[in-house]
């Protein structure tokens, strides 16, 4: 948890207990199904944990936003999110069966009631959202496709107006040309001082 603290020494006890139990419980999911590299379990709190946390750094949630979370995998961004944003709504989605099943297992044990998961493709959800968040999963312009009328159109009452929040790195430029919406880069360097985020980025794109 010292990464944790060291960027948000702010979150209450419940909070720390919530992200401590969830390592935990990571780690024992992790030990049934392969989730996460063998690897990537061994950086866990910096790769996972705290990269999802970077969208916080971006945006602080007001109480009652709506998130949806596409392509959770195993629950990141969203669950990490959800316990640092309690008076949040989010609702996790996947097209895989079992990774849903972590997700509904992990919130249940951690008590978060502001988490829903769905095992869905995002193109056959019906809903719209105040923001979209999510990690890598594919092409920025396939992924822009896959969003389309799922962000609420109106501003929101959020700092920032409704949109989208992708979590990507390495060199992404020819995606960003593609895109037909124009990108907002926040190098995650800027608010982390871990070397693996130094080429690491939060994308913002308006809804």
């Amino acid at each position: 948890m010292e990464q944790v603290l060291k960027y948000f020494p702010n979150i209450s006890s419940k909070q720390k207990k919530q992200f401590e139990k969830m390592i935990a419980l990571y780690h024992e999911w992790n030990a049934q199904i392969n989730l996460i590299s063998r690897k990537d379990m061994e950086f866990f709190e910096e790769r996972h944990l705290l990269h999802s946390l970077a969208i916080a750094k971006v945006i602080n949630f007001k109480n009652g936003t709506t998130i949806l979370d596409i392509g959770t995998g195993g629950g990141f961004p969203g669950i990490p999110l959800a316990i640092l944003f309690p008076q949040c709504n989010f609702h996790l989605v996947d097209s895989i069966g079992k990774k849903i099943k972590v997700v509904n297992d992990i919130s249940q044990r951690l008590g978060l009631k502001n988490v829903s998961a769905e095992q869905i493709r995002v193109e056959q959800l019906n809903e719209s959202f105040d923001f979209i968040v999510s990690r890598a999963v594919t092409a920025l312009p396939k992924f822009l496709g896959w969003t389309k009328n799922k962000v609420k159109k109106k501003k929101g009452f959020n700092d920032l107006p409704n949109g989208i929040f992708y979590l990507k790195g390495g060199d992404f430029s020819e995606e960003l040309k593609e895109t037909p919406k124009k990108a907002h880069l926040f190098p995650i360097s800027a608010y982390f001082d871990e070397e693996y985020f130094s080429t690491k980025y939060v994308v913002f794109f308006k809804a």
